[in-house]
């Protein structure tokens, strides 16, 4: 029998997911459109809050397909194989990946005090060091990710204390005006919300790989809700931290925010292990995308011709193929890429399919009382649709060329589709 993950290996990748690059760089762009500390929290506290909704809806789909393959499952069995083809090929060539090089390119930028930054040879070599550790069994897997996440949470937490702790003598961001009722009907604080949707993806994660999980009926839920609400908490107080300790000039279009922050409270000393912790906890995001993302593509590639190669195991089960495929891709993204420009365009494609995702779920049948049920349904999934709907239009119209290159990447997707052949029936596994 294939060994399963428990509820804490679950908890892990959905923390590993989330707590990546996002929380420690955004913060920065924010900060070129809003300026109120209100608005700054507002973004982080809606972020969380349609992150638990979205969990919700994730967490009763979950339960009630019981496949591994997420986002690709769901709309392939509830809306159309096209829509679900569309969902895995943007998670190979942007969702899944452009996280994994996201993290790679920050892990030299925080290893910059030992004249790392920039290193793409290191970036490089993170990729492929992980991608091998996740090519031989789940046990190896949950090690890897189980003492990685442990790492970050506590060195988040750790941080947000020393943060409120300790008095720094600086400037501080820190504006608490009532400028922010104008704020929010500016397109920028929509852009922004981009940035924390994208700190925010991963809430989800667990239910890309539901049937590794043991008795998923009980612990998906509890993974996906119980792991968001815990990051929600710790985004809002350590953005509070960051705004405390560097003024808005310091911090204003820069990507090494915490970087900055810590070297103003703790010294040139202090700032430099604090960078250093901040390079090591994104290898538990890197673990975390390499593992969840090859299930989705694993998925896609048993349903579709075109990607059967990428279906291929190894004895115990994991999918070596799809891990590698993703791998190139994560690589590619690294050499070819800007920080933000991906940032943006992944996180306007993610916006997007997750939003068409969480619709799935308004049109589940009734089903066994084994399936999660979303509490409040469907206006909280009604909330969740329209906010994000909000924050598409205004991206498209402020950053019309990121949000036009992440629809180009699913308008390939839709030609490659037309070309391929399914090998199974269009209408098989619909519900």
């Amino acid at each position: 029998m294939k060994k399963k993950i428990s509820i804490y290996t679950a908890s892990a990748i959905v923390v590993a997911n989330m707590i990546g690059t996002g929380v420690f760089t955004s913060v920065g762009f924010q900060l070129s459109a809003v300026q109120n500390t209100w608005s700054i929290l507002l973004l982080w506290l809606l972020g969380g809050l349609l992150s638990l909704f979205g969990a919700f809806a994730y967490a009763e789909l979950g339960t009630h397909f019981k496949e591994s393959g997420g986002d690709y499952i769901y709309l392939s069995r509830v809306f159309h194989p096209l829509i679900g083809y569309l969902s895995a090929w943007a998670g190979m060539t942007v969702g899944f990946s452009a996280p994994v090089a996201l993290a790679a390119m920050a892990f030299t930028k925080y290893l910059s005090p030992f004249g790392l930054q920039g290193n793409l040879y290191l970036a490089i070599g993170i990729i492929l060091l992980i991608g091998l550790l996740h090519s031989f069994t789940i046990r190896h897997s949950s090690k890897l990710q189980n003492i990685s996440t442990l790492i970050k949470i506590i060195f988040i937490v750790v941080l947000v204390i020393v943060g409120f702790l300790i008095q720094g003598n600086v400037n501080t961001a820190l504006n608490w005006t009532d400028s922010w009722k104008h704020d929010m009907v500016q397109p920028g604080f929509a852009v922004s919300m981009v940035y924390v949707s994208f700190a925010y993806v991963g809430w989800n994660a667990a239910a890309y790989v539901v049937d590794e999980i043991e008795d998923p009926s009980k612990n998906l839920p509890r993974a996906l809700i119980g792991s968001t609400l815990f990051v929600a908490i710790v985004y809002v107080l350590f953005q509070l931290v960051l705004l405390k300790n560097a003024s808005v000039i310091q911090l204003q279009g820069k990507e090494e925010v915490t970087f900055i922050a810590f070297d103003n409270l703790l010294g040139s000393a202090g700032g430099k292990w604090v960078s250093i912790f901040i390079a090591i906890q994104l290898v538990a995001t890197i673990s975390s995308y390499l593992w969840v993302g090859p299930r989705v593509t694993l998925a896609m590639a048993k349903e579709n011709k075109l990607w059967k190669p990428l279906a291929k195991k190894n004895k115990e089960g994991i999918p070596v193929a799809a891990i590698w495929a993703h791998v190139i891709i994560s690589i590619l993204l690294t050499l070819t890429g800007s920080f933000e420009k991906i940032l943006l365009y992944a996180g306007f494609v993610l916006q997007l399919m997750g939003s068409l995702t969480v619709a799935t779920s308004l049109f589940l049948p009734k089903s066994n009382t084994a399936t999660f049920k979303s509490p409040f349904k469907p206006i909280l999934q009604i909330l969740f649709l329209l906010f994000n709907a909000w924050v598409l239009v205004f991206t498209l119209i402020d950053r019309p060329k990121e949000s036009l290159i992440g629809l180009a990447v699913l308008g390939v997707g839709g030609i490659i589709y037309y070309f391929d052949r399914p090998t199974i029936s269009n209408d098989e596994g619909r519900i």
